[in-house]
């Protein structure tokens, strides 16, 4: 009886409890969670570095980080020294050698890490006392060899050389030195030229200058002791000579006059870049600096976000745009807004981001907008406390960035309190529509029209014009006459002829080619046969696995996705066939129906442009006759997608030239193939096609 008594008495609460809750009303949000981040340990050596200590003993595990906390350093006629003094560093020492070093790491299961102004290392704890004096042993005791350093010149010069004709390294260089200046340390360039000025002598004069232990932080979290730290970095890093930087005079960047398109001609752009920048001065320190994550976030900080919603979801000129704000003690930075476009809508997303970064500073964003924003901010806050190296960086942060001691432990909280008006006055102070630099850079013969045309605000945007290196330059001419008598059929004759002539090329029954591109640092691998039987065979390999196989046996054929196979259609048999030709341009003259369009920069040389089809054109160097560059477009998921073939390094093979060197681009991505095999009338067989 009390047992049935107690359960009805629990019964009527618990019904009392629930009439309690109006469940038509969201409820209310409860305090922020109270963060407990452990106060790291300190000591300070004499020569000046600074270390703190976090014991963790979760895991069997330690990591160091060794930050060099200097201002921006102006690198000049000789940008391209820092570069080389990270890659010179970390491997061995003057007591380890390079192979000896790195032996050691890997059997150890660890990771050493040394730049030119920062230094890491991982290890198990057991590991720890080795790996420490192995980091500062690397660090401090580096081995510069002009054997080494010719090697880096080498790769970094190749590097700048890959960059040459890439459009969004272009796009970056030019963005950065149009926004803080040539003469500032995040403006600088480096070039070819500037790489060349420097010497072994330069970058060992650079490390002695820079890597010094005045405004240096040693950051040690994990399975440690202090006391056993403070022995082992007292032991290792003494040796550290005490020293201070030099110290440069440069001005701050500025915003332009005024609201203006600075526009880059690049001719083999498949998309243009866009980005709407502009300084602003933001610190970690700062009351609103929150605030104006905030409002970055709810403008391009993700899908989420407005710009992605309008330019992708809406509008579907992109893959995708974003925007990104800065924070630097230092100096004052840059608030970027951005997205890579087709070049139909080049002018068009100008208008749109503009709008957009408008509409943010001009009125109120909504509670919904605001309560995602701080939800995703809070997420990914307290995920990455479970990351060691977060703590470690939230321990530097407070000591380089003058942050209060609870800096990190009243995050949420300060999140949390945030409110409309605080972002869009935020919005108002970093972002600015009145003296935004939008840098255009794209096909100035396809884009160039309609970006002279925008409008914002009722007024005509200025357009400007820079060269690859962010230099002044004139407005591009696209309306060279073509010389009198040429026509399409001479410039396929000339071509026919720079090949090596008619008779030549339809002695061709066949040929086979293998070619080699890096992506990712994987090697991709093209085999091409084709025959005069309307045969071809198209192989694409990675790390050397077929992902992609074409198959065209006369009117049938199939094709191999990732071991999938697939008949062909009659239209995709078609589209092959015209391929599948060895020299199609033959085939045009015979058929006719080619128009020549005009003339257009291609790689900075004049060349014929050729129209073949509704959905392809073809360039022609005016002076060698040469094939340049094929452009197509094709539909790709409902979106126009622009396929760009640029050929280049023609060499001869049977007294016929054939390009050694075949660059592709479709979207983002861009490949260089470069020809390691190349046969005619020979290396192709009849089963090859089945």
């Amino acid at each position: 009886m009390k047992r049935y008594i107690v359960l009805t008495v629990l019964s009527l609460l618990m019904t009392a409890s629930y009439a309690q809750i109006d469940r038509s009303k969201q409820p209310k949000p409860g305090p922020a969670p109270e963060i407990n981040l452990k106060e790291p340990a300190r000591f300070e050596l004499n020569n000046g570095l600074k270390v703190l200590v976090v014991e963790n003993h979760k895991l069997p595990r330690v990591r160091m980080q060794l930050s060099i906390d200097n201002p921006p350093i102006l690198q000049g006629n000789k940008a391209g020294v820092s570069d080389l003094t990270s890659s010179m560093l970390g491997k061995g020492s003057k007591n380890i050698s390079k192979d000896d070093f790195y032996e050691e790491v890997d059997f150890l299961g660890a990771s050493v890490y040394v730049g030119d102004q920062s230094a890491f290392a991982s290890s198990l704890s057991k590991y720890f006392p080795r790996i420490l004096e192995l980091l500062a042993d690397a660090s401090l005791n580096p081995n510069f060899t002009q054997e080494e350093f010719e090697k880096e010149k080498e790769k970094l010069l190749t590097g700048l050389k890959s960059e040459e004709k890439d459009v969004s390294a272009i796009a970056d260089r030019v963005q950065l030195a149009l926004a803080y200046g040539k003469d500032h340390p995040f403006g600088e360039i480096t070039s070819e030229e500037t790489v060349n000025n420097v010497t072994l002598a330069d970058v060992e004069q650079f490390y002695r200058s820079y890597f010094v232990p005045a405004n240096a932080y040693l950051v040690v979290i994990g399975d440690v002791d202090f006391d056993n730290v403070k022995e082992l970095v007292t032991q290792y890093f003494t040796p550290w000579t005490k020293a201070v930087p030099p110290s440069f005079a440069y001005s701050d960047p500025t915003d332009a006059q005024y609201t203006q398109i600075n526009f880059v001609d690049v001719p083999n752009a498949v998309q243009s870049e866009v980005a709407v920048q502009n300084i602003t001065n933001l610190k970690m320190k700062d009351d609103d600096y929150l605030d104006a994550l905030l409002a970055n976030r709810i403008l391009g900080g993700g899908s989420q976000a407005r710009l992605f919603k309008n330019l992708r979801e809406d509008k579907g000129y992109t893959y995708g745009s974003y925007s990104n704000i800065l924070d630097n003690k230092y100096s004052p930075m840059r608030f970027s807004a951005y997205a890579q476009v087709r070049n139909a809508v080049t002018d068009s997303s100008v208008v749109q981001i503009l709008q957009e970064i408008d509409k943010i500073t001009s009125e109120p964003v909504s509670q919904e907008e605001l309560a995602n924003a701080k939800a995703k901010y809070a997420g990914s806050f307290v995920m990455a406390l479970e990351r060691p190296e977060t703590v470690a960086n939230y321990a530097l942060n407070i000591e380089t960035e003058d942050l209060p001691k609870d800096f990190y432990k009243t995050y949420l909280e300060r999140l949390d309190a945030v409110t409309v008006a605080d972002v869009q006055k935020a919005a108002q102070k970093h972002f600015s529509t009145s003296n935004a630099r939008v840098v255009v850079t794209g096909k100035g013969s396809d884009v160039l029209e309609n970006l002279e045309k925008v409008s914002f605000k009722g007024k005509t945007v200025p357009v400007l014009f820079y060269d690859k290196y962010a230099t002044k330059t004139e407005k591009p001419n696209y309306t060279a006459e073509i010389p009198s008598g040429v026509t399409a059929n001479t410039v396929l004759e000339k071509y026919i002829e720079a090949l090596g002539g008619k008779s030549k090329l339809e002695g061709v029954e066949s040929y086979s080619m293998v070619a080699e591109a890096e992506m990712q640092g994987m090697k991709l691998e093209l085999e091409m046969k084709k025959t005069t039987k309307d045969q071809f065979l198209q192989d694409v390999k990675v790390m050397g696995n077929s992902m992609q196989k074409q198959v065209l046996d006369g009117d049938s054929g199939y094709m191999v996705v990732q071991g999938q196979r697939k008949d062909l259609s009659p239209e995709e048999i078609d589209k092959i066939k015209e391929e599948s030709a060895a020299f199609p341009e033959l085939n045009y003259l015979a058929a006719g129906g080619i128009t020549l369009e005009g003339i257009e920069p291609v790689d900075g040389k004049k060349a014929y442009k050729l129209k073949i089809s509704e959905k392809k054109t073809a360039f022609y160097d005016m002076e060698t006759g040469l094939k340049v560059q094929e452009v197509s477009t094709e539909e790709m998921q409902g979106q126009q997608m622009t396929n760009t073939v640029g050929f280049g390094d023609y060499q001869e093979v049977s007294g016929i030239k054939f390009p050694f060197k075949i660059t592709q681009s479709m979207g983002p991505q861009s490949f260089e193939f470069l020809v390691k095999e190349l046969k005619v009338n020979e290396g192709v067989d009849a089963a090859d096609f089945k």
